[in-house]
């Protein structure tokens, strides 16, 4: 079976951005092949926008797919 892309991620640093991410918090992440090229990984931050940050500040995460339903209504 095919093993999908992690659709989250959870903050793990946050220097230079402590205004736009929170430490050990889950973020949605948005398919951004451009800037995956680059190192960059977007995800929908604290002003409830889609940004490109660095990836190496993210570890991605598997929910299982309640979780997963819960995370997105509580962030539509």
């Amino acid at each position: 079976m095919a093993r999908r892309e992690a659709q989250f991620v959870i903050c793990v640093a946050n220097r230079d951005y402590a205004a736009s991410l929170e430490l050990r918090k889950i973020y949605q992440v948005l398919n951004d092949r451009a800037g995956a090229k680059h190192g960059q990984i977007r995800v929908i931050d604290e002003s409830g926008e889609d940004y490109l940050y660095p990836e190496e500040l993210f570890v991605p995460v598997h929910l299982p797919q309640a979780a997963e339903r819960a995370v997105r209504r509580a962030t539509a």
